[in-house]
């Protein structure tokens, strides 16, 4: 998420009533999760585990619950609760607009495009030219939809990243500000949920399709002209590479990669990232002949242990 015009270290410090640690005029251009970060951003860090990887990061300022050397180029936002302050930051620059209209007046729609009966758009979603969007589809706020995309009825486009923070009286929401990309040629289909970015963005690439049932974690991107299979559930942070074919009921675990035409079989379990230009199955998912012979030589165990038994009558 950018900010709009750009902020100070203490323009920021004072929204969060934080004390901070560098120039006063120190440039902060935005606020990201970890994994997106860039030179200008926040990114925040609570636990003396992650101190480093935070501070080694792309991202110039950090919001810390701890007072640390800070690095050289970079400045610190000391806060006694990062996770809650993030949320702060989130609210004041991306605040929930209630929607006053079933189309919102602030939404963009190119020509040609088809609204079919009960859709909800947004406030500021941009749609493109050539779609046709089904009915009761939902699109949150601040969606991107390009060219020529089908979306089937009773998908939802933006709905909160599923984030929280165990805390001894619940769990604390970390709240969404960011959006959904989908760019052109797109195809969804029905009842499949795309959560939108916590900071940034998810996308879909171009060229993609998404059969029914599909779910897409927050700030996943899908690189273009994959194929993805009914039921597969995509948790947040994933990295799929063009090209890629998923098959039915596959679950992807946070943070991996899959790489370019990879292609995994149906009910498989990715635990960790994939190279591209191989075929996968199984949980955990591996290589697809790697995983037969395996399965093969399980098969031979029962003969192999009466054999034993034979052996020592």
């Amino acid at each position: 998420m950018k900010f709009n015009p750009p902020q100070t270290l203490a323009g920021i410090a004072a929204i969060l009533d934080c004390d901070f640690e560098g120039d006063a005029n120190f440039p902060v251009l935005g606020m990201n999760e970890i994994h997106v970060v860039q030179p200008g951003d926040i990114v925040f860090v609570d636990h003396p585990k992650y101190y480093d990887k935070a501070l080694e990061s792309p991202a110039t300022i950090i919001l810390i619950n701890k007072k640390v050397d800070c690095p050289k180029g970079k400045a610190l936002l000391i806060s006694e609760d990062p996770f809650r302050d993030f949320n702060v930051l989130t609210k004041h620059f991306k605040p929930f607009e209630p929607a006053r209209a079933v189309i919102a007046e602030s939404a963009t729609i190119g020509k040609h495009t088809i609204i079919q009966p009960n859709v909800f758009i947004g406030n500021h979603v941009t749609i493109g030219e050539d779609c046709v969007i089904h009915p009761n589809v939902t699109i949150y706020d601040h969606t991107v939809i390009g060219n020529n995309v089908t979306i089937h009825a009773g998908s939802v486009l933006g709905a909160d990243a599923f984030y929280y923070k165990n805390r001894p009286e619940g769990f604390d929401k970390l709240k969404s500000g960011g959006n959904v990309v989908i760019q052109d040629h797109v195809d969804i289909g029905g009842l499949c949920t795309i959560d939108r970015g916590v900071s940034a963005s998810t996308i879909i690439g171009e060229g993609s399709k998404l059969d029914n049932q599909v779910h897409v974690g927050h700030d996943s991107i899908i690189g273009k002209r994959c194929l993805i299979a009914s039921q597969v559930g995509i948790a947040g942070c994933v990295l799929i590479e063009d090209q890629v074919t998923i098959w039915g009921q596959v679950g992807i675990t946070s943070g991996v990669t899959i790489g370019e035409k990879a292609i995994i079989s149906a009910q498989s379990g990715v635990s960790k990232s994939l190279p591209g230009h191989k075929s996968y199955f199984g949980t955990p998912a591996d290589d697809f002949r790697k995983k037969y012979k395996e399965i093969a030589s399980i098969r031979l165990i029962p003969d192999i242990i009466e054999k034993l038994d034979k052996l020592h009558e």
